[in-house]
């Protein structure tokens, strides 16, 4: 039974490659032993989002911004979702648009997106993933190549981009492992910054798991507790995420869970006075993600 399963499959495929379809299939998971190294695409895992139809891999929890967009021809708001990330200089992003009634079909939804004519018609091929049509195209920017995939649900719209060379192991991955429908599985992004793995300037910021030897703390000033939250009993916890870079300063600070009353940046002071022993990796120091909890009682 089960190679004539096999056999079903591979006709299928055939015959989409007949027809000048090309079915996406996603990558298999991340290894079970080795070091950890999100450079390399087979350490990239699987990421969703609450009552969405897709899921993709990504190397880190991709930032998320929620708003809404009006659309002149429905006269009405839409719901939009923007996921982005990126590593070794490699923007990846997922666009999730609501598709109310009437629904607006995948042709419609890529000229809507292309009305400063960044498309390039000519590479444009068929695509097909869980029995969703989509379409892909290169942009025109021959400086910054970028790969552009559009698909329609009954209710949403994605645009998945990567802005790289197609032939990128991490720009292949990253669209081969598009996954659509409604019973997507995935570690689950909620609003805000996610954790990048670069700098601005570029620089790779490593995950605890990354790295050969973790930061060590040499000294963690506690913070003052201001005397307005004491009037006001204003307790508990704020929790910060902040990178330790390879040079010894605490930089890229994000509150995760803050509190009111000058708590949040009395916290954040005392955590850029932190001294500490940079991470390694391959014997040099390297830059790291660590969280950091405060708590405040009296």
């Amino acid at each position: 039974m089960a190679h004539l399963k096999r056999i079903l499959l591979l006709l299928c495929v055939l015959a989409l490659a007949a027809l000048g379809v090309v079915a996406q299939t996603p990558s298999d998971d991340p290894p079970s032993t080795g070091r950890p190294n999100h450079d390399d695409p087979v350490w990239w895992q699987r990421y969703t989002v609450k009552d969405e139809e897709f899921s993709v891999r990504l190397p880190t929890v991709p930032a998320m911004i929620i708003g809404k967009a009006f659309h002149a021809r429905l006269q009405k708001e839409r719901m939009q979702r923007l996921l982005k990330t990126s590593v070794k200089g490699v923007v990846y992003t997922v666009d999730i648009i609501e598709n109310p009634k009437p629904v607006q079909s995948l042709q419609e939804f890529i000229a809507e997106q292309n009305t400063d004519s960044t498309l390039d018609l000519t590479t444009e091929r068929d695509l097909n993933v869980n029995g969703f049509a989509g379409k892909e195209y290169s942009l025109r920017n021959k400086t910054y190549p970028a790969t552009v995939q559009f698909f329609a649900t009954k209710r949403r719209l994605y645009r998945f981009t990567a802005s790289g060379p197609a032939e990128n192991a991490g720009v292949k991955q990253f669209f081969s492992s598009i996954v659509l429908g409604k019973n997507t599985e995935g570690i689950t992004v909620v609003e805000g910054p996610g954790i990048p793995l670069e700098l601005d300037t570029g620089e790779r910021i490593f995950l605890s798991r990354e790295v050969d030897t973790k930061v060590r703390l040499l000294s963690k000033p506690e913070p003052v507790f201001p005397e307005e939250a004491r009037r006001n009993d204003v307790r508990g916890v704020v929790v910060l995420r902040a990178v330790f870079s390879g040079n010894g300063t605490v930089t890229n600070i994000r509150i995760i869970s803050g509190l009111p009353h000058g708590l949040t940046d009395t916290a954040i002071n005392a955590a850029r006075s932190i001294k500490f022993v940079p991470a390694t990796r391959d014997g040099k120091p390297v830059s790291m993600w660590l969280q950091l909890e405060y708590g405040f009682n009296f």
